[in-house]
């Protein structure tokens, strides 16, 4: 970094007082940034039945936010006193904009890793009965645990957020099923995939990773139109996708 020299009275006050304006207003933005990060982030994670849906740790934005914190705070201490004798010295900016750039990819990385969307895009034509005994396209009473997205044969499946796949298996109902263990006794259950799956049980997914493809495997369901049924098991109780996943979007 250039240094820099004072050859006339008064101009180092002046210059130490910019760079002091300087980086209050950047803690004041990492201050404002942290209050958005965590608005979005409510947005995003925070159930809108706290009773029925596990909640979200928020410590590691938390850790990275306060690592910035702490390098700008470090940069503020770099600063001459203004009574010092008028001396060459550096302001290591540069750090701190070096350390903004690495907070924004780790909270990019830990986006992906609590990110919630829905595994496909599409019309929901069959919807969660919560309990209730509903009439299939095939003429049996039952409930309908989960929901019915519609998708093309061959569509992308992906996972709703990130998790572990738990187990992989065929279903003389549902046809391909895989379970991915979203975590807090939270898991993801996608069936009526097509065979070529794209994971094995044990596989660590990311909010959106591949998971498979939509296949016409459900016997129980194959006079619906091509879709995915997709459920959620909280606490080992079947709740609403649409409710858990529609206010985080």
């Amino acid at each position: 970094m250039k240094k820099v020299k004072f050859r006339q009275p008064g101009r180092k006050t002046l210059y130490v007082m910019l760079c002091a304006g300087i980086l209050a207003v950047g803690a004041a933005s990492v201050a404002g940034y942290r209050a958005a990060v965590s608005s979005v982030t409510d947005g995003l994670i925070t159930p809108r039945d706290e009773a029925s849906v596990p909640d979200i740790d928020y410590s590691a934005v938390d850790a990275v936010l306060s690592d910035i914190q702490k390098d700008r705070e470090d940069a503020a201490a770099a600063i001459p006193e203004t009574n010092q004798p008028d001396t060459a010295y550096s302001l290591p900016q540069q750090n701190a904009d070096e350390a903004i750039v690495d907070m924004t990819d780790e909270l990019e990385a830990l986006y992906y890793e609590q990110a919630i969307m829905m595994p496909v895009n599409g019309e929901i034509i069959a919807a969660y009965s919560d309990g209730e005994l509903v009439r299939s396209s095939g003429g049996v009473w039952r409930t309908h645990d989960g929901i019915d997205i519609a998708a093309a044969e061959g569509a992308e499946v992906k996972a709703m957020t990130s998790g572990t796949v738990s187990e992989i298996y065929e279903d003389p109902l549902w046809g391909c099923c895989v379970v991915i263990d979203h975590g807090n006794t939270l898991f993801g259950h996608y069936y009526g995939l097509s065979p070529d799956l794209k994971v094995s049980v044990g596989d660590k997914l990311n909010a959106g990773d591949a998971v498979g493809t939509v296949g016409n495997t459900a016997d129980i369901e194959s006079d619906s139109d091509s879709h995915l049924h997709f459920a959620l098991r909280y606490q080992n109780q079947w709740i609403d996708p649409i409710q858990y996943i529609e206010p985080m979007k």
